[in-house]
């Protein structure tokens, strides 16, 4: 089995980087958080419906509906420079409510889940539809980590069911691309900062803090790659709980690269750290892909 992306994938991913770069590059991340403080939106609709345009929502569905015909391992690329580019919305749940919910296939509606434990929704003042639920639900509005991801709490939450599988890998794949975004982040800073006359990333603790995060890095996207060709739980479940550590993890060292600098408004940083404790909170916790894997060893142990 060969789990190297072909040509054609590595080139939707380039064009799907190239996409991102030109419509929500750095600038328009920022003016995003500063535009939520304002007006408490973080979805822009004509951004969604240009994704849709492009295929992002409706990647998965037959050419026969007016889809793109690809399939996950296409879309775990796809994701991955969403998570890259720190895009903000339930892409997840509108991706999944392609040829389910009328106009997400288009990016004319936007679809959240049920995907946090408890009685949290994100984005639902923003959102047309829940998916798998037959009515808009009411919400009270809930202070989030992150500045672009709104929570509200429902009184009767419901349960994102069959979607749970391809919801925990698509958001691992989030996950991922900002695993890889800070690594990045985290190298140019230490070549570009100088202290007592040479570049920080001269000094071992900071060379080694850059040689974690991209073995992590690395580690989360073989599991993640492989995972969405052979789609077996367990190894969903992995790729999602080394994505959401590798996401976490890296996020911090970057901002310990930075140093001072990391923690302030200015710097991007801090945002892909408050994203990534979101979604590892999102479709499936570290605590419930635990219970998969041990279930898994145990019927192993029970088979040999």
């Amino acid at each position: 089995m060969d789990f190297q992306p072909t040509q054609d994938q590595r080139d939707l991913r380039a064009g799907v980087r190239d996409l991102l770069a030109g419509r929500y590059g750095r600038e328009a991340l920022r003016a995003s958080v500063d535009a939520v403080a304002v007006s408490g939106r973080s979805v822009d609709r004509s951004l969604w419906r240009e994704l849709g345009a492009a295929g992002f929502f409706a990647l998965r569905l037959p050419e026969s509906e007016g889809g793109v015909g690809l399939g996950l391992p296409e879309a775990v690329l796809v994701f991955e420079e969403a998570g890259r580019a720190l895009l903000p919305g339930p892409l997840v749940a509108t991706h999944l409510a392609a040829g389910v919910v009328p106009g997400a296939a288009e990016g004319e509606a936007v679809v959240t889940a049920f995907d946090l434990d408890g009685p949290l929704v994100p984005y639902l003042s923003e959102s047309d539809a829940v998916l798998g639920a037959a009515v808009l639900p009411a919400g009270e509005p809930v202070r989030s980590a992150d500045p672009l991801t709104p929570l509200a709490r429902v009184p009767a939450p419901g349960d994102c069911g069959a979607y749970r599988e391809e919801g925990a890998l698509l958001t691992a794949a989030l996950q991922l691309g900002s695993a890889l975004r800070t690594v990045e982040l985290a190298v140019r800073y230490a070549k570009e900062r100088e202290q007592f006359g040479q570049p920080i990333g001269a000094f071992q603790a900071v060379k080694h803090l850059c040689a974690q995060m991209l073995v992590r890095a690395e580690v989360a996207r073989t599991a993640v790659y492989a995972a969405a060709v052979t789609r077996d739980p367990a190894e969903v479940a992995a790729a999602k709980l080394l994505a959401d550590e590798a996401a976490v993890r890296n996020a911090r060292d970057c901002l310990q690269v930075h140093g001072g600098m990391g923690f302030t408004w200015e710097a991007d940083v801090h945002l892909h750290l408050k994203r990534a404790w979101v979604r590892a909170e999102q479709w499936r916790t570290a605590a419930q892909a635990e219970e998969v894997l041990a279930a898994e060893l145990l019927v192993a142990a029970e088979q040999a």
